[in-house]
């Protein structure tokens, strides 16, 4: 039996939290926040519409997202490597960079999710 937590107004919980994933200490809040403002800066579309934060979730090719996820560690390569690094737009950021890493690998991580779970 584990070591129990009495609180003031009489709730209880275990004193051991082991087994509860703790997105608090496992996330970075700024990194979190820069990635949340880059796809805010990326919701405009090529046809002048502003696409929906969760846009991506519809379903994009694995393919698609290996093809940016190349281009953007490129970018991080050769940025961290001393170099200028574009895209379609222009110059691009060491961060802009990273977080389009972030923001392929997790579309990948998601469709994969999806499928295991049987979500096509």
């Amino acid at each position: 039996m584990g070591e129990m937590k009495t609180f003031e107004g009489g709730a209880t919980r275990s004193v051991e939290e082991v087994d509860r994933p703790d997105y608090r200490k496992a996330l970075s809040p700024i990194v979190l926040r820069g990635y949340v403002e880059y796809l805010g800066r990326h919701r405009l579309q090529a046809d002048g519409n502003l696409r929906e934060w969760d846009n991506w979730k519809a379903g994009i090719p694995l393919d698609r997202y290996l093809g940016g996820l190349g281009r953007h560690d490129m970018n991080v390569w050769l940025l961290m490597h001393g170099y200028s690094a574009e895209d379609n737009n222009g110059p691009v950021t060491l961060l802009d960079s990273l977080y389009g890493v972030i923001f392929n690998s997790m579309g990948m991580v998601h469709e994969i999710l999806r499928r295991e779970n049987g979500k096509n």
